[in-house]
């Protein structure tokens, strides 16, 4: 029935224009939302809470632009200016644990992302991922386009701490008991990240390139909306088919690693922050992280 519905929804808008015809960009208000109560230590008080708000804003709400020309696009943050306040503490972990660049081959698959770890530039190499999207009856109107949902489970990777959030009452009193031998516990022990999140995408079939934000893609239609975990991406402006010639340059500067190569620097670079914390001994050393060959 799905299948019936889809097709049915699909007829109208088949043969208008063809997807390796169709060039242009598409910009994206993303929002990711933090509760407080299960980030920030538990005597937190409001006004604290709320500063840390404020300085986390301008890292959990960012414009990106979709830039596609037949089966190859790029996705990136649109410039903005510099606040000056660097890019320290709660900023460079952030961007730490955040893409830059994302470029696309709907032909060949691949996925090239331009990271920047704690100082170091990377170019990771990857294939496009494969999600297994329930396309439902479900639609709605996005600015002038009709929108379809969709839904897929995804598996999240270990190393997203973008994904982190505090354990429970029950696993932080079990995780107490495991670590009551330890005089200043890992902080990190307190936090977990999920094996895998809902995602939901509204596609629209007027527009039909199977590509969408960051490295989603693969539903007969571009993604004008999606929902990941705590994180709201939202088409905002569609520019199709403009007179200016599009040019789609994959990132280049950084190391080439494989995702598994990225991985593991991550681990790494983790584990020996949580031991730098713990100083073998239960007491905290402090340091954290620190910018590679700092």
């Amino acid at each position: 029935m799905k299948s019936i519905f889809l097709a049915l929804v699909l007829l109208p808008y088949f043969g208008i224009i063809s997807a390796q015809n169709i060039s242009g960009k598409a910009y994206y208000q993303s929002k990711t939302t933090v509760d407080m109560d299960r980030v920030g230590p538990p005597d937190m008080s409001e006004d604290m809470k709320k500063q840390m708000k404020e300085r986390m804003k301008k890292h959990l709400e960012k414009t990106f632009i979709l830039t596609f020309q037949g089966k190859e696009s790029i996705y990136e943050e649109e410039e903005a200016l510099d606040t000056g306040e660097g890019n320290r503490g709660f900023g460079m972990m952030v961007s730490s644990f955040t893409p830059g660049e994302q470029y696309k081959n709907l032909e060949t698959q691949q996925l090239l992302e331009a990271r920047e770890f704690f100082g170091k530039q990377f170019l990771v190499s990857d294939s496009i991922p494969q999600m297994d999207w329930q396309i439902g009856k479900e639609s709605k109107q996005i600015g002038q386009y009709l929108a379809i949902k969709a839904t897929a489970i995804k598996a999240v990777n270990p190393n997203n701490f973008r994904m982190m959030r505090r354990r429970d009452d029950r696993q932080e009193k079990a995780t107490e008991m495991v670590k009551d031998s330890l005089k200043e516990k890992d902080p990190l022990d307190n936090f977990e990240i999920p094996k895998e999140v809902l995602v939901t995408a509204w596609f629209t079939p007027q527009i039909p390139i199977q590509n969408g934000p960051g490295e989603y893609g693969g539903l007969p239609g571009l993604i004008l909306e999606l929902n990941v975990d705590r994180t709201t991406i939202l088409c905002s402006k569609i520019v199709l088919n403009t007179k200016e010639a599009m040019e789609i340059k994959p990132p280049s500067k950084g190391e080439k690693v494989t995702r598994e190569a990225f991985d593991a620097v991550v681990k790494k670079k983790t584990d020996e922050m949580r031991e730098n914390f713990r100083g073998g001994d239960g007491k905290r050393k402090g340091g954290g992280f620190r910018r590679f060959g700092g």
